[in-house]
């Protein structure tokens, strides 16, 4: 098991002198979990980034409070303000090791599918994590998925395919349908469509088609 460590400070700010510490890289949070008492924390924003770009947010973290105070926690909720490119929140869930969790593991696509190179082919991804129930030591920082399976436009890539610790345990559905890659349209496929969606729209209650200029005014006229 991969396990990270981040250093926390307690926190008693609230309201507007939050925003006074994000102004000096701090990041609002709070830890809790199953009888454990909440508390407010701060932790360093540049400190945060590096865990999150290197172990992602399905990893235990060793959250040490006040220098002392050692938690294993997960990530439950990162609140993100994304224009300013800034975290507003972070809520992290204190786990039992000896207690099997339920929480959500990202997939990573690797590889290269024949069907994308040679014909063409636009790669979809029906999901981008799936849930998973194990113990907090075995718990994946992610999942692999080696598209270079999917070879034609008939193959796909489903729950059932990926592979993981027995230990672990995944909650979908075995025949979910995870990647695909399907033949992009063609020009007359396109206009075709474009044609349908029009002859739809004019047939909805309340939608009336533009008459051109000369016929309004013939229709004025009769």
């Amino acid at each position: 098991m991969e396990k990270v460590l981040l250093e926390a400070k307690k926190r008693s700010e609230r309201g507007r002198k939050v925003n006074k510490g994000r102004k000096e890289g701090l990041v609002p949070a709070v830890v809790y979990g199953h009888g454990v008492e909440s508390t407010s924390l701060w932790v360093n924003e540049l400190d945060l980034r590096r865990l999150l770009r290197k172990s992602g947010e399905s990893t235990i973290i060793d959250l040490k409070i006040d220098g002392k105070d050692d938690r294993n926690v997960l990530i439950h909720e990162i609140q993100k303000d994304g224009i300013l490119d800034r975290f507003n929140h972070i809520d992290f869930f204190q786990v039992r090791m000896n207690e099997a969790i339920e929480t959500g593991v990202e997939l990573v696509f690797i590889g290269e599918s024949k069907a994308v190179k040679e014909m063409s082919g636009i790669l979809v991804k029906n999901m981008d994590e799936v849930e998973v129930k194990c113990l907090p030591a075995d718990l994946p920082s992610h999942i692999d998925v080696d598209i270079s399976a999917i070879e034609t436009f008939d193959d796909h890539i489903t729950v059932a395919d990926l592979k993981v610790s027995d230990k672990v345990k995944i909650l979908a559905e075995p025949e979910t349908v995870v990647a695909l890659v399907a033949p992009q349209r063609t020009d007359a496929e396109m206009e075709a469509l474009d044609t349908k969606v029009e002859a739809d729209v004019t047939k909805v209650e309340g939608v009336v088609k533009e008459e051109a200029p000369a016929e309004a005014e013939k229709t004025e006229k009769k």
